[in-house]
């Protein structure tokens, strides 16, 4: 069960003050309610090390994107840290100097990916990806390792979800959507075939 805690005057800066919200895991914050995200476990690190890497490898190659783990995101009425991070070139935060600012954005980003854990809200995962849509996020993925399926979700489109191995669906190697410009081809087979290994 994981760790919850309604309090409806909490607001979000009471929140971002707390000393404890960046604890691993991270806590998050939505209208009040404060939650720790699960401890990860094999499934979701391999699949959130992984993709990371394949997105970040594509990405600044030509310029056009990076990944991040983990980087919260404070927006007008939530403050979450999705497991994947996904920024467009042009709106990386960094200094004069060129370097990273170290901070948590305070923007929906271009894309986020949950990989959900088996004593995650389904819900709770998905409001945080609408949400983002709604403030201005491209893309989002959500994806369910127990159930090898992967779920798109586009701004004000029907959610497509493509699974590795459902013969009635049969979209396991489909191209996966990804935020334009991008330079990456991936399936859901290919992904979860990351979780297999031969000894």
């Amino acid at each position: 069960m994981l760790a919850s805690s309604p309090n409806p005057t909490l607001t979000l800066v009471d929140f971002l003050a707390l000393p404890h919200i960046d604890d691993s895991p991270a806590w998050e914050y939505a209208h009040g309610t404060i939650t720790q995200k699960p401890m990860p476990k094999t499934f979701h690190s391999r699949l959130q090390l992984k993709l990371a890497s394949m997105i970040d490898l594509a990405g600044e190659r030509n310029k056009t994107v990076l990944a991040f783990t983990e980087l919260r995101c404070n927006l007008s009425e939530r403050s979450i840290v999705p497991d994947i991070v996904v920024l467009d070139w042009e709106r990386l935060p960094v200094n004069d100097s060129g370097e990273l600012e170290n901070q948590a954005i305070s923007f929906a980003p271009d894309w986020l990916i949950e990989i959900l854990s088996p004593q995650q809200s389904l819900a709770k995962v998905m409001k945080n990806i609408l949400y983002c849509l709604d403030q201005g996020s491209e893309l989002g993925w959500l994806i369910n390792p127990e159930e090898r399926s992967i779920l798109v979700l586009l701004p004000q489109q029907a959610p497509q979800c493509y699974l590795s191995d459902d013969p009635e669906v049969n979209n396991a190697q489909e191209i996966l959507p990804v935020l334009s410009g991008l330079d990456l081809k991936l399936t859901t087979e290919q992904i979860f075939s990351w979780l297999k290994f031969s000894r």
